[in-house]
């Protein structure tokens, strides 16, 4: 380990790039592919190319819209006014598996890794971004082979009708989630918005549709919760900046989309008898404690876990106090505990989405990023073609759990890699007073989040008293960016 810190610090600097991949090393997951699966790689030269009995829709305006750096693009939208008022939504999934079949060398490094890492300094790509960026990628004005998940959404926001089939289709915009939020929400004109009615009409029926979708959901209990995700900025290696994603309607318009896309394909493997891999999320965990969490709040909820009621009050919340609603968001998150993968038998019901308020929900919509969403690709093709189902009941019980383990290990390790870089940006303020909210507090510790800059760290002294969801002051009395520890001690309630 010694080494490792000697030749990341040296003369005050820190190299944050080493730091991430000993972290991501230290956890289990593979940086590099092996000799195998870059022969496989430098064999393939183009995208897929269209085979017969594939609908060809490149004709469609198509857009896409992510993160303003995200380069590994796996969905794009398109919708259609219907004559009765309904909405016809489109969305289109890369097609991944026609590059990298089950059980190739790349498939296996996929499935070592089961997820794309994002750390803020370094993406560690699940697949090569050969693949994930570019043959794979739904990129703009460019022809991509994609399974199409449609829906039909009427004016109450019930889904009508789903159908799934294989498509050809040509991204024609590749938008930014904050530029095209601002707009909708009466801001700026996209400069790739400006002048093109067909393309800004577009964006405004997609918002309808996923307004549309949202009330149901939340009709049903479906949890709006809005968390604070502090990501690292750095610039020529230094870290300058902690800086926090906020919703828009943007990010909204793709967050119904994918769940209803999500549901659709679940629902799809359902009707044609097939199994699948469910994402489940059992009723909380720490309900009781929810419950008085909303009591200071002068609500009282039921004994036993109710989502409808939960989401209710989180609405109320949202409304009267926004400012701290994430942090509100984030106590009910820790306080709900983690989500799973299961395997889901036809007729056989795994359990529900708790937050999302539906029982039927797969990972479906990012096989550039998710293993799971590669492997219910396969899925969803073999019974398109009619074919046997690539993988066994066992295979996929499996799988389901090493998808599971490594995103738990994968949300620890940008945990970590956000507490490294916080420690280097906080490394010269010891001794300073920061108003925080309490993150944690079980047998391991009591945690704490700073509220400017998003820095979590854990309270070493004065600490009692302090549960999930407290305001609290803390001093900061240490910071160790070779560890990824920040200390504080507490000052007591704010």
């Amino acid at each position: 380990m010694s080494q490792n810190h000697h030749h990341e610090s040296h003369n005050g600097h820190f190299d944050i790039h080493a730091a991430a991949r000993r972290i991501l090393n230290a956890a289990g997951f593979e940086a590099d592919i092996d000799q195998a699966a870059h022969h496989q790689l430098d064999g393939l030269t183009k995208p897929a190319p269209m085979p017969a009995g594939v609908r060809d829709l490149r004709q469609l305006p198509w857009s896409s819209i992510d993160n303003n750096e995200s380069r590994d693009l796996d969905q794009v939208e398109v919708a259609e006014a219907l004559p009765d008022g309904s909405v016809k939504l489109i969305v289109g999934i890369a097609d991944v598996d026609a590059l990298v079949p089950k059980g190739s060398p790349l498939d296996q490094h996929a499935l070592a890794n089961c997820t794309s890492v994002y750390t803020g300094i370094d993406v560690f790509p699940m697949l090569p971004e050969k693949l994930s960026t570019d043959l794979t990628s739904l990129n703009e004005n460019a022809d991509r082979l994609a399974i199409a998940i449609e829906t039909v959404v009427d004016s109450n926001g019930d889904v009508v009708s789903f159908d799934v089939y294989r498509a050809m289709v040509r991204n024609q915009a590749k938008l930014a989630y904050d530029a095209v939020g601002e707009w909708l929400g009466g801001g700026n004109v996209p400069d790739k918005v400006q002048g093109n009615a067909v393309l800004s009409n577009q964006l405004k029926l997609q918002r309808d549709a996923s307004q549309r979708l949202k009330a149901e959901r939340m009709r049903n209990g479906a949890l709006d919760l809005e968390t604070i995700e502090a990501t690292p900025v750095a610039r020529d290696g230094k870290i300058v900046d902690l800086t926090v994603v906020h919703k828009n309607q943007a990010r909204d318009l793709i967050e119904d989309f994918m769940i209803a896309s999500n549901v659709a394909i679940a629902k799809y493997l359902e009707a044609q008898g097939r199994s699948g891999i469910r994402r489940v999320v059992r009723e909380p965990e720490r309900w009781g404690r929810i419950v008085e969490l909303a009591k200071r709040f002068g609500t009282t909820l039921p004994e036993n876990p109710d989502s409808l009621a939960l989401a209710k009050f989180l609405a109320e919340r949202r409304v009267a106090d926004p400012e701290r609603f994430p942090d509100l968001s984030l106590s009910v998150v820790k306080l709900m505990g983690p989500g799973i993968y299961a395997l889901d038998l036809p007729g056989k019901d795994p359990g529900g989405h708790f937050g999302l308020a539906t029982h039927d929900y797969s990972h479906a919509t990012a096989p550039n990023r998710r293993y799971a969403d590669l492997v219910t690709q396969r899925l969803v093709k073999a019974a398109l073609a009619n074919e046997p189902a690539p993988y066994s009941n066992d295979e996929l019980t499996s799988i389901a759990a090493r998808c599971t383990e490594r995103e738990d290990a994968e949300n620890k390790v940008e945990r970590t890699i956000r507490k490294t870089a916080a420690a280097l940006l906080l490394r010269d303020r010891i001794g300073e007073t920061f108003d925080a909210i309490v993150t944690g507090a079980n047998e391991k510790g009591t945690f704490v989040r700073t509220i400017k800059p998003p820095a979590e760290g854990m309270v070493v002294r004065q600490h009692e008293g302090f549960d999930v969801g407290d305001r609290v002051r803390v001093k900061l009395v240490g910071a160790d960016p070779n560890r990824g520890f920040i200390d504080f001690e507490g000052k007591g309630e704010r």
